[in-house]
């Protein structure tokens, strides 16, 4: 199973003022994040983190930061996407399954594979978002009114009660949005979506 969730912001204090997250510190909200994503993610399943993983403060020991929050997760195969916060990329991206500035990937489902984008930063067109491929992004903290004509959202975790979502949640999501283009890509792009799904 999928998992998709971003902005975590591990051992980041001011966080929790910024955001208005229902934690006295940093550590309640690091045991929080990590025990309801592992009363969810089990072991075998992928979680992709859509960036802004932790706060480093610059102690030049990242890696180990990283390693040693990774291993309090269940899931054993965790992918980030940098986020703007993922300082020094270089250091922490060993520690991940994999790390990317962005990400795409083909989720088979049923006949068909559902291409999605994944992103940091939200965007207003993405690769073939014409022909039904879907984007997932944080950084916002629930702060972008969503669009229902864009098959997007912020999965954050500000945003879904500091919990990852699932593909089947982000599918319910989708299916109640209606694609409208915003670019040079009209009618004939919205005929093809279903008969070309990625």
């Amino acid at each position: 199973m999928l998992w998709f969730f971003s902005d975590p912001h591990f051992w980041h204090a001011n966080i929790i003022r910024y955001s208005n997250r229902p934690y006295r510190n940093v550590d309640e909200m690091n045991d929080a994040i990590i025990e309801n994503t592992n009363a969810l993610v089990g072991e075998n399943d992928e979680l992709f983190c859509l960036g802004d993983w932790a706060m480093y403060g610059g102690r030049g020991h990242e890696r180990q930061i990283a390693s040693d929050l990774l291993r309090r997760f269940r899931c054993r195969r965790i992918h980030l996407v940098f986020g703007n916060h993922d300082k020094p990329r270089r250091e922490i991206a060993p520690a991940f399954t994999s790390a990317n500035d962005m990400m795409e990937i083909k989720v088979p489902d049923g006949g068909n594979r559902q291409s999605i984008v994944l992103c940091h930063y939200a965007l207003r067109v993405w690769n073939k978002s014409h022909h039904g491929s879907w984007h997932l992004y944080g950084h916002s903290h629930g702060s972008l009114t969503d669009d229902p004509h864009s098959l997007s959202f912020d999965v954050g975790v500000d945003c879904h009660d500091y919990k990852p979502i699932s593909y089947d949640q982000v599918k319910a999501i989708m299916a109640r949005k209606t694609w409208k283009p915003v670019d040079h890509h009209g009618k004939r792009d919205i005929d093809r979506v279903d008969r070309d799904r990625i």
